[in-house]
């Protein structure tokens, strides 16, 4: 990955840039940006320049053997670890096929993404990747430059692992350089956060939005109204460029339609389609559950320009908000927001499901 290929965001790049044109690499950066920004393709194109035998005054020169190494994820003193099963035998460097392959072919992919490709439904980075990382940073570089560490998702590293890398990233080995990629700060030990620079990356702008999607045989009028709706979420722009049916969005109305009837016999196996579900996919189905409510919010108070839907999914809006009781309305989110707090800490997602619906069917009355 080059700076070159990532679109806009020219401020960080600069940024980047002249950390090590000005020889000031902190060897333990923080790579923080919601889902949908280029923190890992930043992070990535970072670890190329770094190690770049040719630096260019604002990019690698992608031609030298470390960028053509960097380009296939493949350098010697570059280690990934991301999120797997975890255990001894699930290991990151297990993996390594699929990550190549997810990282070039969609290298603003989520968790979620991630996890669907190996075929996993639940992920963390166990205490072993942090013994077998000590145990590689203890060698030499095979190339002379830094080693570098890049940890996509670092949220996710398991208390233990956390706190065996702590005096490492402290006191690292000469020439080492960790690149921790998250997307939820909050979930990160204060302690790593504490011993690493951070690197702000922001959303993209509706303009950087619109150049990218303008590469992908999009018109602008298309490309326009998908960046608006997107945010500044490449990951979400994405979705909605490629995805021809929203499923997400028929099985939630569906769902509110069998709560807004209280029809159990279709409620009940409703709740083993949930449960058959991974975990990051039932988090997935009730942030869009979410989204959608403070969308109806802002309908039924006036807001209809601030709404950020199109086609099925505002006509669903439109139509839902007249039929239940705005009264109720925050109960409702504080509802879907309780459960998926009660997902993530593992609850059994068929209970939590058959619980929610009858709250929100009684709240919608």
């Amino acid at each position: 990955m080059l700076f070159r290929e990532i679109t806009g965001l020219q401020d960080i790049k600069q940024s980047l840039v002249g950390t090590v044109a000005n020889n000031h690499v902190a060897h333990a950066q923080l790579f923080h940006g919601g889902e949908g920004t280029a923190n890992l393709a930043l992070a990535l194109a970072y670890a190329t320049y770094v190690n770049c035998e040719n630096k260019q005054a604002d990019d690698a020169c992608g031609k030298c053997p470390s960028c053509l190494k960097m380009s296939k994820l493949a350098h010697p003193d570059v280690t990934y670890i991301f999120p797997t099963a975890g255990g001894k035998s699930v290991l990151s460097e297990n993996f390594m096929a699929q990550w190549r392959s997810f990282v070039k072919e969609t290298p603003f992919g989520n968790l979620s993404d991630w996890l669907e490709k190996i075929g996993v439904k639940q992920g963390n980075i166990p205490a072993e990747e942090a013994r077998q990382l000590i145990q590689k940073l203890a060698l030499k570089s095979y190339e002379g430059g830094y080693k570098i560490v890049i940890i996509w998702q670092a949220e996710y590293l398991h208390n233990t692992t956390a706190n065996a890398l702590l005096k490492i990233l402290e006191e690292p080995p000469e020439q080492t350089l960790f690149l921790l990629v998250v997307s939820s700060m909050e979930r990160l030990l204060t302690t790593i956060i504490s011993r690493t620079q951070r690197v702000a990356i922001r959303k993209f702008s509706e303009n950087e939005l619109v150049q990218y999607l303008a590469t992908k045989d999009v018109s602008q009028e298309r490309a326009r109204q998908i960046a608006f709706l997107s945010e500044g979420n490449m990951h979400k722009a994405l979705e909605i460029l490629e995805k021809a049916e929203d499923t997400d969005h028929a099985w939630f109305a569906n769902w509110m339609r069998m709560c807004y009837a209280l029809n159990l016999q279709k409620l009940v196996p409703m709740a083993d389609e949930f449960d058959a579900r991974s975990k990051e996919q039932q988090k997935g189905l009730l942030e869009y559950g979410l989204s959608i409510f403070r969308e109806i919010f802002l309908y039924s108070n006036g807001g209809q320009n601030l709404i950020r839907l199109e086609n099925d999914e505002l006509v669903f809006v439109q139509r839902f908000s007249t039929a239940i009781n705005m009264n109720n309305l925050e109960q409702i989110i504080d509802t879907l927001g309780e459960a998926f707090y009660h997902i993530e800490r593992n609850a059994r997602a068929k209970i939590v499901f058959l619980d929610i619906s009858l709250i929100i069917a009684r709240l919608m009355k």
